[in-house]
């Protein structure tokens, strides 16, 4: 189980380094725009919210990945920390979306079911759960 979690964790993080681009990187153009539903103005106002909301996406994917590394080379309960606080933010993350804004559950989903797997299967197979 800890293979599991550790492979959906890093799916977790590709995914938030997906967002990261999209929010920092790609903010204002028209695929962007389309996936956040953005106008262009909008997106105009808030490019410098959204450059800074990306990197947040971006730390918690790096955590995940120092985790796994850690956890790799024998660093268990370092690795497991790491993973379980990236993936752990990200599950609270996406709870905040789909609270706050139920209207889109399908991008909360995306952001939180990966995360939260991970989670459930790296606690079972450390002895957590």
């Amino acid at each position: 189980m800890v293979v599991a979690g550790l492979v959906l964790a890093g799916v977790a993080g590709l995914i938030h380094v997906y967002i990261f681009y999209l929010e920092s990187i790609a903010w204002t153009t028209d695929r962007a725009r389309s996936i956040f539903g953005t106008t262009r103005e909008e997106a105009e106002t808030t490019r410098a919210l959204a450059f800074n909301q990306g990197f947040y996406n971006l730390f918690l994917a790096i955590a995940i990945a120092v985790g796994i590394v850690a956890y790799g080379v024998g660093a268990q309960t370092v690795g497991a920390t790491l993973v379980f606080v990236g993936a752990g933010s990200m599950v609270a993350a996406g709870l905040v979306l789909l609270v706050s804004a139920p209207s889109k559950a399908g991008a909360a989903l995306k952001q939180l079911v990966p995360p939260l797997l991970a989670v459930v299967a790296l606690a079972i197979g450390t002895g957590l759960g």
